[in-house]
């Protein structure tokens, strides 16, 4: 799982975060196909539609995905960390953070799953970004560059910040798995994180400003068939119904 970690944290270094996030959900199918083998658990029709599904969109993502990134400098990085469009969004999102911490999620949080998954989604705006921002400032770290030093600053807090938030993420993630199903808890937020990061980092990165329409359209598809494979597989890997119950007769009873 480290080495896992450590690759997704080099993606985000390396191409477009447009693509990185929605392909985080490979993860679910592959783990589904590894427990059918090596575990012996049961994968039902809707689940290898779901497996199906899900590798076909991020086929579809990969094809019509940004080819070049917007950010490729630090000095770019701090250019767009200050941009007012950026500064605004963040200031909504720590107010929608601090209303949801401390007014609804004691009130309604164990009885409304999108209490937690709203939490974890909107510090996905942190996350995501901050991991993105690291990468590229390391860079100037690591290779001496006449700013490193204010590269180590920008490293320094953009750590602070991610630490801060996967702790918050973590401790939100355990309460909602205290309270609802995890197949449901787990459908649901990939939607809403990935649709939350893919915002954040629209107006950060501006990724999508050489997207032409018809890569938009095809990168859409692409997310909600992901979005689709995944929610056959976790919400329905229960259902105990296979390709051989549509060739038994139907039972009348009196």
């Amino acid at each position: 799982m480290a080495l896992g970690q450590i690759g997704n944290f080099l993606a985000y270094t390396a191409v477009p975060t447009v693509l990185v996030t929605p392909l985080g959900a490979l993860g679910v199918p592959f783990g589904s196909i590894l427990a059918s083998y090596l575990l012996k658990e049961k994968l039902n029709i809707l689940g290898k539609l779901g497996c199906l599904l899900s590798c076909a969109g991020s086929v579809v993502l990969i094809i019509h995905s940004p080819k070049s990134e917007s950010v490729t400098t630090q000095a770019e990085l701090e250019e767009k960390l200050t941009n007012p469009v950026f500064v605004g969004y963040l200031c909504i999102v720590l107010l929608m953070l601090l209303l949801l911490i401390f007014w609804i999620a004691p009130a309604h949080g164990p009885t409304n799953i999108m209490v937690y998954i709203s939490i974890c989604s909107l510090l996905g705006s942190f996350t995501v970004p901050s991991t993105k921002g690291i990468g590229l400032a390391a860079q100037d770290i690591f290779h001496n560059n006449p700013s490193s030093q204010r590269a180590l600053y920008l490293c320094l807090v953009l750590l602070a910040v991610l630490g801060c938030s996967i702790i918050i993420q973590f401790r939100y993630i355990n309460k909602a798995l205290e309270c609802f199903d995890s197949s449901v808890f787990g459908a649901i937020y990939y939607v809403v994180f990935t649709t939350l990061v893919l915002l954040a980092s629209a107006i950060l990165f501006r990724e999508w400003s050489n997207v032409g329409l018809v890569d938009f359209l095809g990168m859409a598809c692409g997310f909600i068939t992901v979005s689709i494979g995944i929610v056959l597989i976790q919400v329905f890997k229960e259902f105990s119904f296979s390709i051989g119950d549509l060739n038994k007769p139907n039972m009348k009873t009196d």
